[in-house]
Parts: structure tokens; sequence; C-alpha cells
């Protein structure tokens, strides 16, 4: 067993081997703080961004695993207890995209349900499993779910990952009413089109899209612009909220005609 530091600011971030929460990942470390980062790839695969996050801030983990299997969420949940007995962020971003982008009519039950498993069943479960470790500090704590403008874009060819980011914003909501009183903070970061692995597949579309004047702000977004509105939130830059959502998106929810 590691030795316990319960002076140590500590994060946990789902996701957070590559994209977003990899971004997320290097500005918390980069603030001092010890980073625990969750995802599917091999250990060998996470390596430099390990070496990196521990130049940075206090001791840095990795821990491999499929946060839908209850037995991998427990695993860190306990490793969180032991080795810091407290903890000071959790980062809601793992998140899986429509296997197959197809009529919302054709979805099976298989698909929907595994699908919701990662985005919303189980940050939803973390979240409930680590609060115990986050309440009553004398400073915030900080809960922070990632979700996407297609909270509330329709997309009838995704429609499975729509209903998940629109759950996940309700989800905020109750966790920030639940917690409030355990001094518990819980935001939403909406990420519009950001470059990363999940859109890589995409690029043309989003290319010409933004060409033709999609965003206020015409370009892609960038992982790092969506690791810096999280830091607002985890420096303390929102003390009299909670349960609001932070848009990263380029303007894209002004909806203009």
């Amino acid at each position: 067993m590691a030795e316990r530091r319960d002076d140590t600011k500590t994060a946990f971030v789902t996701g957070g081997s590559a994209g977003i929460g990899a971004a997320i990942a290097t500005a918390l470390a980069a603030e001092g703080y010890g980073v625990i980062i969750n995802g599917r790839r091999p250990e060998e695969d996470v390596s430099g961004l390990l070496r990196y996050l521990n130049e940075k801030g206090n001791k840095c983990y990795y821990v491999r695993g499929d946060i839908s299997e209850a037995s991998c969420r427990d695993q860190l949940v306990e490793k969180i207890r032991e080795d810091y007995g407290r903890l000071s962020v959790l980062v809601n971003n793992a998140g899986v995209t429509t296997k197959n982008r197809k009529d919302m009519l054709d979805l099976t039950e298989e698909e929907i349900i595994d699908l919701l498993r990662v985005n919303l069943v189980s940050p939803f479960l973390l979240s409930s499993a680590l609060s115990p470790l986050m309440k009553n500090s004398e400073t915030p704590s900080y809960i922070v779910n990632i979700s996407s403008i297609s909270a509330y874009t329709a997309s009838t060819n995704r429609a499975d990952y729509c209903i998940s980011k629109a759950g996940m914003s309700m989800m905020t909501k109750l966790f920030a009413d639940r917690l409030a009183s355990d001094n518990i903070r819980v935001f939403e970061v909406r990420p519009g089109i950001i470059k990363t692995g999940m859109t890589e597949n995409v690029s043309d579309k989003y290319d010409r899209l933004i060409d033709d004047g999609l965003l206020p702000i015409g370009r892609w977004g960038e992982p790092e612009d969506v690791a810096r509105a999280v830091m607002g939130i985890v420096l303390g830059y929102h003390p009299y909220s909670t349960g609001s959502v932070i848009d990263v998106d380029g303007g894209f929810h002004i909806r203009r005609l």
C-alpha cells in the first residue's frame, strides 16, 4: 500500500489517457494535483503521458480498466481511498460514441444499453461512490461532468449518444442539489466540435461546416480549451455557482439565424 497523502490535492479523471481527458489531467498536474487517470489503453501506450504528469505534479497513477464494469469502479474507489484518503476533484470524462452511425430506428437494445452504461450509468455510480471521500472539507471539492453539445442537439444517427449526454445534464443538476450541503460543487462542461480521436473520422464534414460559418469562433476546439474551462472551476473562480453549464463550443450554443 502506498503511503497516504492527505495533504495532497487529488484528482481522478476518467478517460484520462488521451484527448480531452489527457489535457485535463495535464492541467491538473501542472497545478500540483496528484492525478489518477483511467482508460482502456495498454499501460505502455500511456507511459509517456504518465511520465510527463509525474514531472509536473505530485504522484500520478494510471489504472487500466473499463469503468462500465463494477469491479473496475470498485478498484478505483479503493485505490483512491487507500492512497489518498480523500478526493478533491472528480472529472467524469470517459465516454464512447455511437459504434455504427445509423437510423435511430435500427438501434438494438444491446447497443443502447452498452453506450448508456459507459456514458451515463458509470459516471452516476462513480459520483455516488466517491462523494463520501469529497465531502465536508474546508474548501469545496468538485465534480465536473464532460458532456457535449449533443445534450441538446439532435443527431438521429447518434440517438443513443445524444440521450446519454442529455441525461448527464440532468445528472449534474441532481448531484449539485444533493451534494451542495457537503461542500461539493458540481458542474457540466459542454464541449462542441473538439479535435480528438472521436471526431477524426468526421473531420471533413466539420471542416466544411466550420468553413461555412457554423461557429461564431470559426475554428475547431482543442482539448486544451476544455481543460482550461475545467481549471477555471477547480481553482475556485465560480465560488457562488453549482449545477452550472460552461459551454466550450466556439459559440455554437447561440443558435443564430
